[in-house]
């Protein structure tokens, strides 16, 4: 039950990182898309948002240290989950999907795909940061 309980917490705290997360990457996004390719703004868009993700991933959702071993880790994780943002966003837009709106529907499929990728990274050797503990 306890177990059950701590996954529930970290899967809450992930939520709330990543609607930030998200919300800064589309922002991004919104704001470049006019003024450059929209590939370009997508990805500018996502490392922006990929390192205050790491950061807030590590020491709110996990509460781990931040490390080199694991931004290396988050950041395969999210390599596999660019690949997948980019396709999708590029089917919707093939699909008609107005620019503004197509990477909706990709957060939609990308963030519990990512959310299972990053839990990888974190859970094993969880290090006990400013007195809480993993």
């Amino acid at each position: 039950m306890q177990n059950h309980k701590h996954t529930a917490a970290q899967a809450f705290r992930f939520v709330l990182v990543g609607i930030f997360a998200t919300a800064l990457h589309y922002g991004i996004y919104l704001l470049l898309r006019c003024a450059i390719q929209i590939d370009v703004a997508y990805t500018i868009g996502y490392v922006l948002s990929f390192l205050a993700n790491f950061y807030l991933t590590a020491r709110f959702t996990f509460r781990t240290a931040p490390s080199w071993r694991r931004l290396v880790g988050m950041g395969g994780a999210h390599g596999v989950n660019y690949v997948l943002h980019m396709v999708l966003l590029n089917l919707f837009l093939w699909l008609g999907v107005p620019p503004a709106l197509a990477p909706l529907p990709v957060f939609a499929v990308a963030v519990p795909v990512n959310f299972i990728l990053v839990k990888v990274v974190f859970k094993n050797n969880r290090k006990q940061v400013d007195g809480l503990t993993s």
